[in-house]
């Protein structure tokens, strides 16, 4: 039997998609073990999971060190990995959307600023609504910037809208709805593809049976 790599995103995201590939069929005890490992293997399974960044998920997948693995559709539209994607899982759902505080009105004739984490998305966005836009690059605090009157708007990860509010910002626009998605190195789905899509079957009916 194929030993199949899974890249699994840390944090309460990838605890939840183990539990569901071990329902599946994979288990790995030794994960659930009290330790600062990184990789389990259960031979008996064929499957090796160890743990990554969850925006690094869809390097190791796109470059081999794994078979398959689980990130989020906010990861693949923004760094748009060449993988294939497999299945929505439905797991940690949220939307991407534009925010700005409540008093903001925006004016098309002038250049729209656009606070992110997410550059690739929000210009791909506003091009199709061939807006003139001036994206602000942020790693953190995406928030404070229309605050401080860095950006007009920002463009962020949206779950509850608590966070905004707490900042006096609110929602105005959809752009995507975010889900986790399997995703799958091109070279494994084709040399290891019994493997792949019985796991992949195995998942789907899993989360068909859940519903």
């Amino acid at each position: 039997m194929e030993m199949i790599n899974v890249a699994l995103p840390k944090g309460r995201l990838g605890e939840k998609v183990y539990d569901f590939f071990e329902r599946a069929g994979y288990p790995c005890p030794s994960i659930k073990e009290p330790n600062r490992k990184l990789i389990f293997e259960n031979p008996a399974c064929g499957v090796r999971y160890f743990w990554v960044k969850p925006s690094d998920v869809a390097i190791y997948v796109e470059r081999g060190a794994a078979d398959i693995g689980v990130a989020g559709k906010d990861i693949l539209l923004e760094y748009e990995p060449d993988v294939y994607e497999l299945l929505d899982l439905g797991f940690g759902k949220c939307r991407m959307a534009v925010a700005a505080p409540k008093t903001f009105r925006d004016d098309p004739a002038r250049t729209l600023r656009v606070a992110t984490k997410f550059s690739n998305i929000a210009a791909a966005y506003y091009a199709e609504k061939c807006r003139d836009i001036d994206i602000i690059h942020l790693n953190g605090s995406i928030e404070i910037a229309p605050i401080l009157g860095l950006s007009d708007v920002i463009v962020d990860i949206v779950e509850t809208g608590k966070t905004l509010l707490e900042n006096d910002l609110e929602p105005r626009e959809t752009i995507v709805p975010i889900s986790a998605r399997l995703i799958a190195n091109k070279s494994s789905y084709k040399f290891k593809s019994d493997e792949i899509l019985t796991m992949k079957e195995r998942v789907a009916a899993l989360l068909e049976n859940s519903k």
